[in-house]
């Protein structure tokens, strides 16, 4: 269940940072937490 809401909350963090709607509300760092999320993941693996 925490995989799915975190793979959902991914991909509206990417649709907005994309879209720019990120930047425009000064959230770019957003994309920067989501990827430190991921990197220990990645790493573990």
């Amino acid at each position: 269940m925490f995989f799915i809401l975190y793979y959902v909350v991914a991909v509206v963090v990417l649709i907005l940072h994309f879209t720019g709607y990120l930047a425009r509300q000064n959230l770019e760092w957003l994309v920067f937490v989501l990827a430190l999320t991921v990197f220990p993941a990645v790493f573990y693996l």
